[in-house]
């Protein structure tokens, strides 16, 4: 996207885009073709897009990442137009970075977002920095006398209405030209005059005279105009001006951008009653975020109770829980090993681990608990034929899950790099949990069994629950009221 200056042309900004897609187009190796658009969608004709199509990932050396910072440097040397760089279309036009301004006037926002602006070319990663305001451009300002005007009949709506031939032009009839086609006549000042606010001053306004008949007086007695400088685009959020300080990120992940530039904004005294917010995708992340993490609280809290259903016991689904943060551990090292940021896939392979990872502590639990209790195995021993014995299908179930994932892991294909960190989270998660489930949980549930056994006991209400505690033949249970008087 590029930017020139307030009141270019369209012909000046044609010319700055056609430069900018010559400067892509020489990558040959790199570029398929490019194309160029002009104006915005709010009829300004400063603004235009360069879109280049790149050839396939298979056919070239370089990443879009990195092409767009090597493209960057290139076209930050146009001069008279101010370039940015996007890699995705997923926000359009929108940089990454929104900083908003808000709760006081674009005056005296203004100068703060400029500060702000400032401090961010301090920031390492933070790319593309510009303002909403556009910059500044000429205007006249029409100061009116409301008391002069109020005293002979003038009000703001004539005052404007006045203005309207000058700037817009009013319609003066129609003309049939030779070749017989009907064309609107519209009439207004000409470029010179309505930059002169002297030629303004001279605009006639008509009022009722002091006989009842309509006279005209000249636009300068009841208003002043100056010619000033103001920002070329007013912005509104939530019906508030608002000044945005805008920006990209290059080579290093949005989070930790966004840590450098709330310290140092944290350090700027803002105007009174100045506010700062949020846009952009650093709001529309943090929303992401924790939402995600919401979905994961229910989907391990649902899990539980699933499981405390299926064991008839608080305490055994405890031990497959701790499966759970196991396979972070392998999430963090797989990022950092493969230079990956914690994203939006990245979670949702977080919560495609909670499923995976408990299936294997579930193996090994049930088989423990069903040789407790149908064949009489010592706790400890049962823990070691469950692990010796359901070490196979576990060590299948990972592998095959690994071997399906590593496709995904390696972002081979167009746009699989956004589909990657999903991967790469699953693939460290399962290898890390699958080592640590086979040596924790078993030691895990040991110490849970244990305590519940002693707090049981201490409280006397104690009762075997396994086959690995018999019944001796020929002994019979005392009646209810003497088992009671043995406990007193």
């Amino acid at each position: 996207a590029l930017e020139t200056p307030p009141g270019s042309n369209l012909n000046y900004t044609q010319i700055k885009a056609e430069e900018a897609a010559r400067i892509a187009r020489s990558h040959k190796d790199i570029v398929r073709f490019t194309y160029t658009t002009t104006g915005g969608q709010t009829g300004d004709v400063n603004v235009g897009q360069v879109y280049v199509r790149l050839v396939p990932k298979a056919d070239r050396k370089i990443g879009a990442e990195d092409f767009g910072r090597q493209l960057r440097k290139e076209v930050g040397q146009i001069g008279g137009a101010q370039m940015s760089v996007f890699t995705n279309s997923f926000g359009g036009d929108q940089k990454q970075i929104q900083i908003q301004l808000r709760g006081g006037t674009i005056k005296s926002m203004t100068p703060a977002a400029e500060l702000i602006a400032d401090q961010l070319h301090n920031v390492k990663g933070a790319v593309d920095i510009g303002l909403s305001t556009k910059g500044q451009k000429p205007e006249l300002s029409v100061d009116i006398n409301r008391g002069l005007a109020g005293s002979l009949g003038v009000t703001v709506a004539q005052v404007a209405q006045s203005l309207r031939p000058a700037f817009a032009g009013i319609k003066a009839g129609d003309w049939v030209d030779p070749s017989d086609e009907t064309r609107e006549v519209n009439v207004r000042l000409a470029p010179e005059a309505r930059q002169r606010a002297s030629d303004l001053e001279q605009l006639p306004i008509i009022v009722m005279g002091p006989n009842g008949r309509p006279e005209t007086l000249p636009l300068g007695q009841i208003a002043t105009i100056s010619q000033s400088l103001g920002p070329a685009q007013v912005s509104h959020l939530d019906s508030d001006p608002v000044v945005t300080v805008q920006a990209n990120t290059s080579g290093r992940p949005l989070t930790e951008v966004m840590r450098d530039i709330n310290a140092k904004i944290a350090k700027i005294t803002l105007p009174p009653g100045v506010r700062i917010t949020q846009g952009g995708e650093a709001k529309d992340q943090a929303e992401v975020f924790g939402r995600i993490f919401s979905a994961l609280g229910i989907a391990v809290m649902l899990m539980y109770l699933i499981l405390v259903m299926q064991f008839g016991s608080f305490l055994e689904p405890l031990a497959i829980m701790a499966s759970l943060p196991l396979s972070l551990i392998g999430v963090m090292l797989a990022l950092m090993l493969t230079n990956t940021t914690i994203n939006i896939m990245s979670l949702i392979g977080v919560i495609l681990l909670m499923g995976i990872v408990a299936k294997n502590a579930i193996l090994l639990i049930d088989f423990a608990k069903w040789a407790r209790e149908k064949e009489g195995v010592p706790r400890r021993e049962a823990l070691i034929q469950a692990g010796a014995i359901r070490l196979r299908p576990i060590l299948m179930t990972t592998l095959a899950l690994i071997a399906g994932m590593i496709p995904v892991a390696l972002g081979v294909g167009e746009g699989a790099e956004f589909r990657a960190p999903l991967g790469r989270a699953v693939i460290g998660g399962v290898i890390t949990s699958t080592l640590l489930t086979l040596v924790v949980i078993p030691t895990f549930y040991e110490i849970l069994d244990e305590w519940r056994e002693w707090v049981f006991r201490r409280f006397g209400v104690y009762k075997p629950r396994t086959a690995e505690h018999p019944i001796p033949r020929g002994v019979h249970p005392a009646p209810a009221g003497e088992r009671i008087e043995k406990l007193a």
